[in-house]
């Protein structure tokens, strides 16, 4: 029904709500190994029925206003997305996330999607510090940080067991005023 444009090549950021699920399944039928190295992403739709009620789970947390879903589309075709987790307005924190087949990948989908997630998590709906959480062997997504402005809060050792290892994740993030600046830098950069 709307969708944001995230530049000239047709991508496009749209809701990702229940009604997907044939779509979100396919989609993560492309991209099942490559999106779940470092995270269960996705794991428990493996038909549509599961795939609805993955959607549905976070369709109901954006009811309640604590996550939520945002797929990105390319060429009509849905590709990967970004989310919040943890969105707690009281206290202006949240959590983003993201996740892409790898056809996407190499594009700048996901750092143009979460400038538009976090411009609206912080104008908005007035949260103050965005949190990002990835594995340290997930490159691609540290680098997404980094390209975000964030900053590396710190490392939680071997606190994430998944594939039989234990990962190190890292805790990125970036506060409210931080990311006011970045925008208005970036801005005048583009004049």
């Amino acid at each position: 029904m709307y969708a944001i444009s995230l530049g000239d090549d047709g991508a496009e950021l749209r809701p990702l709500e229940p009604w997907h699920a044939e779509e979100f399944l396919a989609h993560l039928e492309r991209g099942r190994e490559f999106i779940g190295q470092f995270i269960p992403f996705g794991s428990q739709a493996v038909d549509v029925p599961s795939a609805r009620q993955t959607l549905q789970r976070y369709a109901d947390m954006r009811a309640a206003d604590t996550a939520s879903y945002h797929g990105i589309w390319l060429d009509g075709k849905l590709v990967g997305g970004v989310l919040t987790l943890n969105f707690d307005v009281e206290t202006g924190n949240a959590e983003v996330g993201c996740w892409l087949e790898p056809a996407a990948t190499g594009r700048g989908l996901i750092t143009r999607a979460m400038r538009v997630l976090i411009d609206w998590a912080v104008e908005e709906r007035g949260i103050h510090r965005i949190e990002w959480v990835a594995a340290a062997g997930n490159t691609p997504s540290l680098n997404v940080a980094r390209r975000l402005g964030m900053t590396r809060d710190g490392v939680r050792r071997e606190a994430h067991p998944y594939g039989g290892v234990r990962h190190d994740l890292e805790v990125w993030s970036i506060l409210a005023p931080e990311w006011r600046e970045a925008r208005a830098r970036a801005a005048h950069n583009d004049h």
